[in-house]
Protein backbone atom coordinates (compact mmCIF):
# COMPACT_ATOMS: atom_id res chain seq x y z
CA UNK A 1 0.00 0.00 0.00
CA UNK A 2 2.63 2.27 0.91
CA UNK A 3 4.14 1.66 -2.69
CA UNK A 4 0.85 2.26 -4.45
CA UNK A 5 0.61 5.73 -2.46
CA UNK A 6 4.38 6.55 -3.19
CA UNK A 7 3.39 6.64 -7.08
CA UNK A 8 0.54 9.47 -6.63
CA UNK A 9 1.15 13.09 -6.84
CA UNK A 10 -0.02 15.78 -3.89
CA UNK A 11 -2.81 16.33 -6.42
CA UNK A 12 -4.18 12.67 -7.17
CA UNK A 13 -3.86 12.25 -3.18
CA UNK A 14 -5.98 15.03 -2.20
CA UNK A 15 -8.34 13.98 -5.56
CA UNK A 16 -9.16 11.24 -3.44
CA UNK A 17 -10.20 12.57 -1.31
CA UNK A 18 -12.89 14.23 -2.46
CA UNK A 19 -16.33 12.91 -3.90
CA UNK A 20 -18.10 15.24 -5.60
CA UNK A 21 -22.10 15.38 -6.58
CA UNK A 22 -23.77 16.87 -9.51
CA UNK A 23 -27.03 17.61 -8.36
CA UNK A 24 -28.09 18.42 -12.37
CA UNK A 25 -29.51 16.51 -15.51
CA UNK A 26 -27.42 15.88 -18.26
CA UNK A 27 -24.07 15.89 -15.76
CA UNK A 28 -21.50 14.17 -17.95
CA UNK A 29 -19.47 16.99 -19.26
CA UNK A 30 -18.90 18.00 -15.93
CA UNK A 31 -18.37 14.74 -14.41
CA UNK A 32 -15.71 14.28 -17.24
CA UNK A 33 -14.07 17.90 -16.00
CA UNK A 34 -14.09 16.85 -12.44
CA UNK A 35 -12.49 12.89 -13.53
CA UNK A 36 -9.81 14.82 -15.10
CA UNK A 37 -9.01 17.51 -13.67
CA UNK A 38 -9.01 16.94 -10.13
CA UNK A 39 -8.71 13.29 -10.28
CA UNK A 40 -11.42 13.00 -7.68
CA UNK A 41 -11.82 9.46 -5.26
CA UNK A 42 -15.82 9.71 -5.77
CA UNK A 43 -18.99 10.20 -7.38
CA UNK A 44 -21.93 11.14 -5.73
CA UNK A 45 -25.20 10.34 -7.72
CA UNK A 46 -28.67 12.27 -7.76
CA UNK A 47 -31.84 11.55 -9.04
CA UNK A 48 -31.48 14.36 -11.26
CA UNK A 49 -28.85 13.01 -12.96
CA UNK A 50 -31.05 10.32 -15.15
CA UNK A 51 -34.42 9.34 -15.82
CA UNK A 52 -34.77 5.82 -16.16
CA UNK A 53 -32.88 2.27 -15.55
CA UNK A 54 -31.34 2.50 -19.24
CA UNK A 55 -29.65 6.19 -18.05
CA UNK A 56 -28.66 5.41 -15.03
CA UNK A 57 -26.67 2.34 -16.41
CA UNK A 58 -25.29 4.43 -19.22
CA UNK A 59 -24.12 6.82 -17.54
CA UNK A 60 -21.95 4.95 -14.25
CA UNK A 61 -20.36 3.29 -17.19
CA UNK A 62 -19.54 6.35 -19.00
CA UNK A 63 -18.05 7.15 -15.45
CA UNK A 64 -16.24 4.22 -15.37
CA UNK A 65 -14.65 5.16 -18.74
CA UNK A 66 -13.49 8.53 -18.04
CA UNK A 67 -11.80 7.32 -15.30
CA UNK A 68 -9.87 4.70 -17.50
CA UNK A 69 -7.16 7.23 -17.28
CA UNK A 70 -6.94 8.06 -13.71
CA UNK A 71 -4.84 5.35 -11.64
CA UNK A 72 -7.15 4.49 -8.57
CA UNK A 73 -11.04 3.22 -9.16
CA UNK A 74 -13.91 5.70 -8.43
CA UNK A 75 -16.19 5.05 -5.49
CA UNK A 76 -19.78 5.57 -7.05
CA UNK A 77 -21.67 6.56 -4.01
CA UNK A 78 -25.80 7.35 -3.69
CA UNK A 79 -27.88 8.03 -0.61
CA UNK A 80 -30.46 5.35 -1.32
CA UNK A 81 -32.23 4.85 2.20
CA UNK A 82 -35.79 3.87 0.49
CA UNK A 83 -38.50 5.44 1.45
CA UNK A 84 -38.56 9.55 1.15
CA UNK A 85 -34.67 9.05 0.80
CA UNK A 86 -34.88 6.83 -2.74
CA UNK A 87 -32.90 8.01 -5.57
CA UNK A 88 -33.73 4.81 -7.92
CA UNK A 89 -34.96 5.53 -11.42
CA UNK A 90 -38.82 5.33 -11.45
CA UNK A 91 -39.15 1.11 -12.87
CA UNK A 92 -37.59 0.27 -9.45
CA UNK A 93 -40.42 0.16 -6.86
CA UNK A 94 -39.30 1.88 -3.33
CA UNK A 95 -38.30 -0.32 -0.45
CA UNK A 96 -40.54 1.40 2.96
CA UNK A 97 -38.79 3.46 5.45
CA UNK A 98 -37.00 2.21 8.24
CA UNK A 99 -39.13 3.02 10.47
CA UNK A 100 -42.05 0.67 8.74
CA UNK A 101 -39.27 -1.71 8.77
CA UNK A 102 -38.70 -2.03 12.37
CA UNK A 103 -42.01 -1.60 13.76
CA UNK A 104 -42.74 -5.47 12.22
CA UNK A 105 -40.38 -6.35 15.01
CA UNK A 106 -38.57 -8.70 12.78
CA UNK A 107 -34.91 -7.82 12.21
CA UNK A 108 -35.02 -10.39 9.31
CA UNK A 109 -37.18 -8.01 7.23
CA UNK A 110 -34.75 -5.41 8.02
CA UNK A 111 -31.70 -7.54 6.74
CA UNK A 112 -33.99 -8.72 3.73
CA UNK A 113 -34.29 -4.99 2.44
CA UNK A 114 -30.49 -4.71 3.31
CA UNK A 115 -29.70 -7.07 0.71
CA UNK A 116 -31.96 -6.21 -2.07
CA UNK A 117 -30.46 -2.49 -1.95
CA UNK A 118 -27.12 -4.05 -1.83
CA UNK A 119 -28.21 -6.49 -4.86
CA UNK A 120 -29.90 -3.81 -6.63
CA UNK A 121 -27.14 -1.26 -5.95
CA UNK A 122 -24.35 -3.53 -6.58
CA UNK A 123 -25.65 -5.03 -10.20
CA UNK A 124 -25.67 -1.52 -11.27
CA UNK A 125 -22.03 -0.67 -10.77
CA UNK A 126 -22.83 1.45 -7.46
CA UNK A 127 -20.58 0.59 -4.43
CA UNK A 128 -20.98 3.06 -1.83
CA UNK A 129 -24.47 3.80 -0.22
CA UNK A 130 -24.81 6.62 2.46
CA UNK A 131 -27.13 4.03 4.46
CA UNK A 132 -28.37 3.07 7.39
CA UNK A 133 -29.37 5.71 9.33
CA UNK A 134 -28.52 4.84 12.80
CA UNK A 135 -30.12 8.37 14.33
CA UNK A 136 -32.37 7.65 17.01
CA UNK A 137 -36.07 8.93 16.27
CA UNK A 138 -37.07 11.43 18.73
CA UNK A 139 -40.04 13.47 16.40
CA UNK A 140 -42.77 12.38 14.10
CA UNK A 141 -42.13 11.49 10.64
CA UNK A 142 -41.72 14.05 8.60
CA UNK A 143 -38.68 15.38 10.94
CA UNK A 144 -35.78 15.67 8.88
CA UNK A 145 -34.56 12.32 10.19
CA UNK A 146 -38.65 10.88 11.60
CA UNK A 147 -38.85 7.72 9.58
CA UNK A 148 -36.09 7.43 8.22
CA UNK A 149 -34.77 6.08 11.60
CA UNK A 150 -35.50 2.49 12.40
CA UNK A 151 -36.94 3.56 15.97
CA UNK A 152 -37.25 5.35 19.27
CA UNK A 153 -34.79 2.62 21.35
CA UNK A 154 -31.30 2.69 20.81
CA UNK A 155 -30.98 -1.03 21.23
CA UNK A 156 -33.28 -1.30 18.44
CA UNK A 157 -31.39 1.01 16.30
CA UNK A 158 -28.38 -0.64 16.88
CA UNK A 159 -29.23 -4.05 16.04
CA UNK A 160 -31.33 -2.86 13.31
CA UNK A 161 -28.67 -0.37 11.65
CA UNK A 162 -26.13 -3.59 12.17
CA UNK A 163 -28.61 -6.07 9.96
CA UNK A 164 -28.99 -3.51 7.62
CA UNK A 165 -24.92 -2.52 7.67
CA UNK A 166 -23.98 -5.95 7.06
CA UNK A 167 -26.41 -6.89 4.16
CA UNK A 168 -24.91 -4.03 2.05
CA UNK A 169 -21.35 -5.29 2.77
CA UNK A 170 -22.15 -9.02 1.68
CA UNK A 171 -23.46 -7.18 -1.57
CA UNK A 172 -19.63 -5.63 -1.92
CA UNK A 173 -21.64 -2.46 -1.29
CA UNK A 174 -20.12 -0.16 1.20
CA UNK A 175 -22.49 0.77 4.42
CA UNK A 176 -21.96 4.40 5.54
CA UNK A 177 -23.40 5.07 9.11
CA UNK A 178 -24.60 8.29 9.74
CA UNK A 179 -25.07 10.70 11.00
CA UNK A 180 -22.63 10.80 13.73
CA UNK A 181 -23.07 11.69 16.76
CA UNK A 182 -26.92 11.29 16.08
CA UNK A 183 -28.70 13.82 14.39
CA UNK A 184 -31.97 12.78 15.95
CA UNK A 185 -30.52 14.85 19.21
CA UNK A 186 -31.95 17.78 17.30
CA UNK A 187 -34.68 19.08 15.91
CA UNK A 188 -32.91 21.35 13.63
CA UNK A 189 -32.27 20.70 9.76
CA UNK A 190 -28.45 21.23 8.90
CA UNK A 191 -29.75 21.31 5.01
CA UNK A 192 -31.09 24.50 6.24
CA UNK A 193 -29.37 26.01 9.79
CA UNK A 194 -26.39 24.57 12.40
CA UNK A 195 -28.01 22.96 14.69
CA UNK A 196 -26.69 22.62 18.17
CA UNK A 197 -26.90 19.94 20.65
CA UNK A 198 -27.45 21.00 24.22
CA UNK A 199 -27.05 16.98 25.91
CA UNK A 200 -23.36 16.39 27.39
CA UNK A 201 -21.05 14.67 25.76
CA UNK A 202 -21.42 11.75 28.76
CA UNK A 203 -25.47 11.61 27.69
CA UNK A 204 -24.45 11.61 24.07
CA UNK A 205 -22.46 8.62 24.68
CA UNK A 206 -24.59 6.48 26.68
CA UNK A 207 -27.86 7.30 24.02
CA UNK A 208 -27.18 8.68 20.95
CA UNK A 209 -23.88 7.35 20.01
CA UNK A 210 -24.22 4.46 20.96
CA UNK A 211 -25.79 2.55 17.81
CA UNK A 212 -22.75 4.22 16.14
CA UNK A 213 -20.66 2.48 18.67
CA UNK A 214 -22.20 -1.16 18.40
CA UNK A 215 -21.83 -0.72 14.90
CA UNK A 216 -17.95 -0.15 14.66
CA UNK A 217 -17.55 -2.87 16.86
CA UNK A 218 -19.81 -4.92 14.24
CA UNK A 219 -17.29 -3.81 11.37
CA UNK A 220 -18.71 -0.36 10.13
CA UNK A 221 -15.94 0.59 7.06
CA UNK A 222 -17.36 4.40 6.94
CA UNK A 223 -18.90 6.68 9.07
CA UNK A 224 -20.46 9.88 8.26
CA UNK A 225 -20.41 12.97 11.07
CA UNK A 226 -22.63 15.54 10.63
CA UNK A 227 -22.87 19.81 10.23
CA UNK A 228 -24.22 19.77 13.94
CA UNK A 229 -22.70 21.48 17.58
CA UNK A 230 -22.52 19.81 20.97
CA UNK A 231 -22.61 23.04 23.34
CA UNK A 232 -19.70 23.23 25.46
CA UNK A 233 -17.35 20.79 23.47
CA UNK A 234 -16.84 21.96 19.60
CA UNK A 235 -16.26 25.41 18.36
CA UNK A 236 -17.17 24.54 15.26
CA UNK A 237 -19.65 21.70 13.47
CA UNK A 238 -18.51 18.06 14.37
CA UNK A 239 -17.38 17.87 10.62
CA UNK A 240 -15.23 21.01 10.75
CA UNK A 241 -13.67 20.08 14.61
CA UNK A 242 -10.60 18.51 13.95
CA UNK A 243 -10.81 17.80 17.88
CA UNK A 244 -14.07 15.64 17.21
CA UNK A 245 -12.17 13.91 14.59
CA UNK A 246 -9.52 12.77 16.82
CA UNK A 247 -12.04 12.20 19.42
CA UNK A 248 -13.93 9.49 17.05
CA UNK A 249 -10.67 7.74 16.79
CA UNK A 250 -9.37 7.42 19.99
CA UNK A 251 -12.71 6.99 21.96
CA UNK A 252 -13.78 3.61 19.41
CA UNK A 253 -10.51 2.68 18.31
CA UNK A 254 -11.93 3.54 15.10
CA UNK A 255 -10.52 2.60 11.80
CA UNK A 256 -12.28 3.14 9.08
CA UNK A 257 -13.75 6.43 6.81
CA UNK A 258 -14.99 9.44 7.94
CA UNK A 259 -16.76 10.81 5.89
CA UNK A 260 -18.25 14.68 5.96
CA UNK A 261 -22.12 15.19 5.20
CA UNK A 262 -22.22 17.76 1.93
CA UNK A 263 -20.11 21.05 2.52
CA UNK A 264 -22.46 22.73 0.33
CA UNK A 265 -25.49 22.45 3.23
CA UNK A 266 -26.84 26.02 3.75
CA UNK A 267 -26.05 24.96 7.90
CA UNK A 268 -22.13 25.28 7.73
CA UNK A 269 -21.82 27.37 4.09
CA UNK A 270 -24.10 30.65 5.02
CA UNK A 271 -22.25 30.71 8.33
CA UNK A 272 -18.18 29.73 7.29
CA UNK A 273 -18.11 30.39 3.70
CA UNK A 274 -18.09 27.45 1.43
CA UNK A 275 -13.96 27.82 1.03
CA UNK A 276 -13.16 27.53 5.12
CA UNK A 277 -15.60 25.22 5.98
CA UNK A 278 -14.25 22.99 3.02
CA UNK A 279 -10.75 23.86 4.31
CA UNK A 280 -11.57 23.54 7.82
CA UNK A 281 -13.58 19.83 7.33
CA UNK A 282 -10.18 18.99 5.43
CA UNK A 283 -7.63 19.83 8.14
CA UNK A 284 -9.73 18.35 10.85
CA UNK A 285 -8.72 14.61 9.50
CA UNK A 286 -11.71 13.76 8.06
CA UNK A 287 -10.82 10.95 4.73
CA UNK A 288 -13.68 12.19 2.07
CA UNK A 289 -15.02 15.69 1.98
CA UNK A 290 -18.46 15.41 0.04
CA UNK A 291 -19.47 18.59 -2.18
CA UNK A 292 -21.98 19.06 -4.53
CA UNK A 293 -20.32 20.82 -7.35
CA UNK A 294 -19.99 24.62 -7.77
CA UNK A 295 -16.75 26.33 -8.37
CA UNK A 296 -14.39 24.79 -5.34
CA UNK A 297 -11.42 24.79 -8.07
CA UNK A 298 -9.91 27.97 -5.80
CA UNK A 299 -9.51 26.58 -2.62
CA UNK A 300 -8.76 22.77 -4.00
CA UNK A 301 -5.74 24.19 -5.68
CA UNK A 302 -4.82 26.46 -2.09
CA UNK A 303 -5.41 22.86 0.05
CA UNK A 304 -2.90 21.48 -2.66
CA UNK A 305 0.00 24.14 -2.66
CA UNK A 306 -0.83 24.13 1.54
CA UNK A 307 -0.05 20.34 1.53
CA UNK A 308 3.37 20.69 -1.07
CA UNK A 309 4.86 22.90 1.65
CA UNK A 310 4.19 20.97 4.90
CA UNK A 311 5.46 17.63 5.26
CA UNK A 312 2.99 16.93 8.18
CA UNK A 313 -0.08 17.99 6.00
CA UNK A 314 1.38 16.09 3.85
CA UNK A 315 1.59 12.88 6.18
CA UNK A 316 -2.04 13.66 7.37
CA UNK A 317 -2.84 13.40 3.84
CA UNK A 318 -1.43 9.95 2.94
CA UNK A 319 -3.03 8.71 6.09
CA UNK A 320 -6.64 9.39 4.44
CA UNK A 321 -5.42 7.88 1.20
CA UNK A 322 -4.44 4.59 2.56
CA UNK A 323 -7.53 4.14 4.67
CA UNK A 324 -9.36 5.13 1.22
CA UNK A 325 -7.32 2.70 -1.14
CA UNK A 326 -7.72 -0.35 1.47
CA UNK A 327 -11.36 0.13 1.21
CA UNK A 328 -11.06 0.13 -2.25
CA UNK A 329 -9.50 -2.83 -2.74
CA UNK A 330 -11.25 -4.53 -0.37
CA UNK A 331 -14.51 -4.08 -1.96
CA UNK A 332 -12.90 -4.38 -5.56
CA UNK A 333 -14.00 -1.27 -7.21
CA UNK A 334 -13.23 -1.03 -10.65
CA UNK A 335 -13.60 0.57 -13.66
CA UNK A 336 -15.43 -2.80 -15.36
CA UNK A 337 -18.26 -1.98 -17.46
CA UNK A 338 -22.06 -2.79 -15.98
CA UNK A 339 -23.95 -5.18 -18.07
CA UNK A 340 -27.43 -4.45 -18.49
CA UNK A 341 -29.79 -7.91 -16.99
CA UNK A 342 -32.65 -9.27 -18.51
CA UNK A 343 -35.58 -9.39 -16.04
CA UNK A 344 -33.30 -7.53 -13.67
CA UNK A 345 -36.10 -4.65 -12.48
CA UNK A 346 -38.44 -7.62 -12.80
CA UNK A 347 -36.66 -9.62 -9.92
CA UNK A 348 -35.93 -6.47 -7.68
CA UNK A 349 -39.75 -5.31 -8.18
CA UNK A 350 -40.88 -8.85 -7.31
CA UNK A 351 -38.33 -8.84 -3.53
CA UNK A 352 -39.88 -5.87 -2.99
CA UNK A 353 -43.73 -6.42 -3.66
CA UNK A 354 -43.13 -9.49 -1.35
CA UNK A 355 -41.30 -7.59 1.28
CA UNK A 356 -43.84 -4.78 1.26
CA UNK A 357 -46.86 -7.76 1.49
CA UNK A 358 -44.97 -9.45 4.41
CA UNK A 359 -45.16 -5.65 6.10
CA UNK A 360 -48.78 -5.14 5.32
CA UNK A 361 -49.82 -8.87 6.89
CA UNK A 362 -46.97 -7.87 10.01
CA UNK A 363 -49.53 -4.90 10.68
CA UNK A 364 -52.51 -6.68 10.08
CA UNK A 365 -52.18 -9.58 12.15
CA UNK A 366 -50.42 -7.01 14.66
CA UNK A 367 -53.70 -4.60 15.33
Amino acid sequence: MKEKIKELSIEEKIGQMLMIGLDIANPKDKIEEIITKYKIGGVLLYKKNYKSYEELVDLINYIKKKNETNKIPLFIAIDQEGGRVNRMPPEFKNIPAATKLARCKDESIVEKAGEITGEMLSKLGINFDFAPVLDIKRFEDKHPIGDRAFSEDKEAVARCGISYMKALQKNNVIATIKHFPGHGATEKDSHFILPIVKENIEKLEQEDMMPFQKAIEAGADSLLVSHLKIKGVTEYPCSMSREFITYIRKKYKYKGLIVTDDMRMKGVELLYGKNKSIQKAFYAGNDIIVIKYGRNENIINKIIEEVKQDKRKEARVNRSVKRILEEKEKYNCNNDQVEKQEGFVEKINEQIHNIKQTIELTYKYND
